[in-house]
């Protein structure tokens, strides 16, 4: 039990999180009674009531079970959680569950860094499922084969390790990889050198961790196993691609193990099959397990993926929303076009912007007349200098839109033939795209 009595109740707020929903139908499945709320209607609100969860609409819903479950973006002063807090109800941080159920499972891999988790842990999920181990995987998005949580058994917990707030120090792992340790979440990381000290400590409650060799920071953290296109004692050669999916080989300490075809876009997702391979031999996998594994892994929604067209042009959404990301995004789709790269990009959180905006402006130049639309607030209220509209300031020649029509109507603007267009942000920007797009 994870809370006192056996007949605990649990009712989350922002149920409708792709996180959050996860972890719901994971207690609901265990048996334990489960409701929820969230801001508004979502697939995963309507995925949860299909499988008998309750959701209300709202925050004005009284709560009457036991334990409360919100997530880092809801503050103290939300209704809900605030009558709970004077109810004397049991109030519990996302993070601390999952740690919680975490710790019921013999073996914990976790995957951290501020680019890649959620495509990494998807590629182990697939490495763990199609041969045949006893895990319960849960994703901060979506497979697009498994979702966003898949239960075969209870030997491994396979999960992402958000940093923001530092709620990935609730996690205890077995197994624990870094993929990137970048400047980012400046709204609670307000000092350079403190996202990189929350992986430091993360690291050390690891019995063993794996890192990115290629990233400055990464590689300080003690380790005890490494990956990297550069450096690293794994390592990818002989690379090759077609249309940008990629084949290589995998180098362990200096021996040619296996062969591999990624069937995703991107030369990024080399380094993450990298981690993902590190990882899986770790746990005891052989090399042509995990080729098996990685191979059927098609992808993650919101990772480079064709929502359909616009006047004919393809439309890609990506969920690149740090300066790295998107510079990444950028190239992959210069390389696919056979003309424009058409740019649309949404930031997320006005101090993300505000404190990376140097960052932003500068690969941001590089794209063709970019459209920005407004910033995607998330938790936080409006402030100028992280705006949109001051980032618009900074690049002459992007365009700035506030509203679905006025994407439409510039989307529209000597949209030429071989043109594509790319969709970046980590905001409502997709749901806003798939709104204006022709689906095939």
């Amino acid at each position: 039990m994870f809370y006192g009595s056996e007949k605990q109740n649990f009712y989350f707020i922002g149920i409708g999180g792709v996180s959050m929903s996860a972890l719901a139908e994971l207690l609901a499945a265990r048996g334990y009674s489960v409701r929820g709320s969230d801001a508004s209607e979502s697939e995963f609100t309507n995925r949860l009531r299909e499988k008998g969860i309750p959701v209300h609409i709202g925050d004005s819903q009284p709560i009457g079970e036991e334990v409360v479950v919100y997530t880092g973006a809801i503050s103290d002063s939300h209704p809900q959680r605030a009558a709970a807090q004077r109810a004397g109800k049991r109030l519990v941080p996302r993070s601390e569950l999952l740690g919680r159920i975490a710790e019921e499972y013999p073996r914990v891999l976790s995957v951290a860094g501020c680019h890649g988790k959620t495509t990494t842990t998807c590629m182990l999920m697939h490495i763990f499922g199609i041969n045949g181990a006893k895990f319960t995987c849960h994703v901060g998005g979506e497979d697009l084969d498994y979702g966003n949580l898949l239960v075969r058994g209870d030997e491994i917990f396979l999960t992402e390790a958000c940093e923001f707030k530092r709620s990935f120090l609730a996690l205890h792992s077995d197994v624990a990889v870094i993929l990137s340790c970048d400047r980012d979440h400046t709204d609670c990381y307000h000092e350079e050198n403190e996202l990189l000290e929350a992986y430091r400590e993360f690291s050390a409650q690891a019995k063993r961790v794996i890192v990115n060799a290629d990233d400055v920071r990464a590689r300080e953290i003690p380790h005890g196993l490494d990956f990297g296109l550069y450096a690293g004692r794994i390592r990818a050669e002989r690379l090759r691609s077609v249309e940008e999916r990629y084949s290589f080989t995998v180098v362990e300490d200096g021996t040619p193990l296996m062969n591999v075809r990624l069937n995703v876009i991107g030369k990024v997702h080399v380094l993450n099959a990298l981690a993902a391979y590190s990882a899986a031999r770790l746990i005891g996998f052989s090399p042509d397990e995990i080729r098996k594994g990685l191979e059927s892994f098609r992808g993650v929604r919101r990772r480079f993926e064709r929502i359909g067209t616009f006047g004919g042009v393809p439309v890609i959404c990506d969920y690149a929303h740090h300066p790295r990301e998107i510079a990444a995004a950028i190239e992959t789709a210069e390389r696919l076009a056979q003309g424009t790269v058409r740019v649309v990009f949404q930031p997320h959180t006005y101090t993300r912007t505000r404190d990376l905006l140097g960052e932003f402006v500068s690969v941001l130049s590089h794209a063709d007349s970019p459209i920005l639309y407004r910033t995607y607030s998330a938790r936080e209220t409006y402030s100028y200098a992280g705006s949109s509209v001051r980032l618009a300031s900074l690049l002459p020649d992007s365009r700035y839109v506030q509203s679905p029509g006025q994407l439409r109507a510039r989307l529209g603007e000597d949209l030429g033939k071989e043109d594509l267009i790319l969709v970046l942000g980590a905001g409502d920007i997709y749901e806003i795209a798939k709104n204006i797009v022709d689906r095939e």
